[in-house]
């Protein structure tokens, strides 16, 4: 059920609503973001007064773009009732072949410049496109399971970034690219984050206000229905495949400009957080729910706890297992939520 939907179930039963169903109806209609998104705040915030200062804040968002590119694919094909592995395997594998085509193009000559750029940006398309096919076809056509396509597709992507880079990072890129593109500021913004919003504003249009997002919808919610309805169920998976792979990609080339150099290993965390990030904001993995501000709240989340975790100086593998609680939080919030709805629904029919 949508959001607009539970909002009218709320709206016209709240008057005879105890406290209790009020609550329920409110979880109903946002979820357990909101209050942990305030906890979060309040823990890192008491714990480090640095984590709520202007500089702080700006670092978190451009940090947060590039998950939040690879969250919106991943919550695209979570819409559909699918889930994208590989979206790592995809980063590194953009990073280390435009970062290749750069080095080459450019050469170390500033002429160069816009032709070595261009020609990477070439090669996000290239692979992503690349990428997304391999899964959709394999989903789409094939009809293997998307956890099997995509556990597969990541060991072979990662296989064929660490045959192409040799291990090694790929350096020599252009300067504007590393140093503008990467970490420059445009009137006080991060270019990284004004590279993202276009993106997150096609994708919000798409999702809402076109007749492709209207069938991923259907397709996630009973694609058998919408099979019977006259929706294409395979071509409409095929094309979020290849949404989700272009989006890692260019994920992937954005990062690349950032910690200047083509990384073999970049982006290995990616899958387990894009999936964090898409399902606390409400996407759901048996699919038919989902959207781009619930998204874009679930990665500034994921991200406000690694940047808390970052200041209290906790390592990597303390930040995996909190990540890892955060997702079974979440897909037991989403089993609850959904339980709320059927309540909410059931008070408003009384």
């Amino acid at each position: 059920m949508s959001q607009q939907n539970d909002a009218g179930a709320i709206g016209t039963s709240a008057g005879k609503l105890t406290f209790g169903q009020r609550m329920i109806s409110w979880f109903a209609l946002f979820g357990a973001l909101p209050p942990l998104i305030i906890i979060l705040i309040v823990v890192f915030a008491v714990s480090n007064p640095i984590f709520l200062t202007p500089n702080n804040l700006i670092t978190l968002a451009t940090q947060a773009v590039f998950l939040l590119l690879v969250s919106l694919g991943q919550m695209v094909v979570l819409i559909t009732g699918g889930f994208d592995l590989s979206v790592g395997s995809n980063v590194a594998l953009t990073s280390v072949v435009s970062a290749t085509v750069m080095a080459a193009v450019y050469g170390g000559y500033e002429e160069f410049t816009g032709e070595a750029i261009w020609s990477g940006f070439f090669m996000v398309l290239l692979v992503g496109l690349v990428v997304g096919l391999v899964n959709g076809i394999g989903v789409a056509f094939l009809k293997v399971n998307a956890f099997i396509v995509t556990l597969a597709s990541m060991s072979i992507f990662a296989g064929i970034t660490l045959v192409l880079s040799g291990g090694s990072q790929i350096s020599g890129l252009p300067r504007l690219f590393t140093h503008e593109i990467g970490s420059g500021h445009i009137a006080g913004f991060p270019i990284p984050v004004l590279l993202t919003v276009p993106v997150v504003l096609v994708i919000l249009v798409v999702l809402k206000w076109t007749r492709f997002g209207r069938h991923l919808y259907a397709i996630g919610g009973n694609p058998n229905a919408a099979t019977v309805s006259g929706v294409r169920v395979r071509l409409n998976l095929l094309v979020a495949y290849v949404i989700c792979g272009l989006l890692a990609s260019y994920a992937g080339w954005l990062l690349t400009a950032r910690v200047a150099s083509g990384q073999p290993l970049l982006g290995g965390s990616f899958a387990l957080e894009s999936i964090t990030a898409a399902i606390i904001g409400g996407a759901a993995l048996t699919g038919g729910r989902g959207g781009v501000g619930g998204t874009v709240l679930g990665v500034l989340f994921v991200m406000g706890l690694t940047n808390g975790m970052n200041l209290m100086r906790m390592d990597s593998n303390q930040q995996s297992i909190a990540i890892g609680i955060v997702l079974v939080v979440a897909v037991v919030a989403d089993r609850l939520r959904a339980n709320a709805r059927s309540k909410t629904l059931a008070w408003k029919t009384r």
